[in-house]
């Protein structure tokens, strides 16, 4: 990683860190001095509150890392091998695209977020190639490394349709666009469309405007909230659980007061 890569994700490692010590810390103190008793409460809440706010501190780095973060330049020029039609400037929006998709999974708790857009797959899947920097890259945004997953769009396969639904969700919240009505499409589900990707996925904001064109091959964005054409398996009226549980909380992390795994 680049200098200031590596800077952003010393900070976000020793925050990770941090947030343990808060927690843990005083409470194996007060145990070791007097043994549990019911004062350990007054030890226990500020810890938690301290636990709690170094947590959003931390995810709040963590997100601005994705957003941020230097990408190798490979993979723009990876990108523009493989679809000539890109400009410097197009590529350099796929890979907003696919920054965009790493955010969602942040936001969705670290929980399964699927690909909906074939050109940022290719971009994911290059950095992926680029092992050692993808490892030290996700370990920075996320704390653990992301498996790459291909492209796909709504099945029958409740657990894709669901990681479909909260990468929509997300991807439309990073936008600022209701998921349940929305009246355009955010970046990450608009790009292959756009820039007329072979066997790429093209969809529509409103399900609506499928059916004002009988035989279109489009995707809809309102489907994946329980609106017309969402009849597939998974958890449509909650986004894969994203709509009830808020999200956003940077999920969990493999270290505790016992250690990691």
């Amino acid at each position: 990683m680049t200098r200031l890569n590596l800077s952003g994700a010393r900070r976000i490692a020793a925050l990770a860190v941090l947030k343990w010590a808060v927690l843990c810390g005083p409470i194996a103190i007060a145990v070791l001095s007097s043994g549990w008793q019911p004062s350990l409460l007054l030890v226990l809440l500020p810890s938690l509150a301290g636990y709690g706010a170094l947590q959003a501190w931390e995810t709040s780095r963590r997100r601005q890392f994705i957003r941020e973060s230097r990408l190798t330049p490979i993979l723009a020029a990876k990108l523009r091998a493989q679809y000539p039609q890109l400009s410097a400037g197009d590529a350099d929006l796929v890979l907003r695209g696919l920054r965009q998709f790493f955010v969602a999974y942040l936001r969705s708790g670290r929980q399964f977020v699927a690909m909906p857009s074939q050109v940022v797959d290719f971009a994911w899947h290059t950095f992926i190639l680029h092992t050692r920097a993808y490892q030290l890259w996700c370990d920075a945004a996320f704390g653990k490394m992301l498996h790459h997953t291909p492209a796909e769009v709504l099945g029958r396969d409740a657990k894709r349709n669901d990681g479909l639904r909260r990468t929509w969700y997300w991807a439309c919240k990073e936008e600022s666009i209701d998921p349940r009505q929305p009246t355009r499409l955010p970046l990450l589900f608009a790009l292959d469309k756009k820039f007329g990707i072979p066997g790429g996925f093209a969809y529509v904001p409103d399900c609506r405007d499928i059916n004002r064109h009988s035989g279109s091959d489009a995707y809809c964005g309102s489907s994946f909230g329980g609106g017309d054409g969402s009849a597939s398996e998974g958890d449509a009226d909650g986004f894969g659980g994203s709509d009830a549980a808020g999200g956003d909380s940077g999920g969990g992390d493999s270290g505790g007061c016992g250690g990691g795994d």
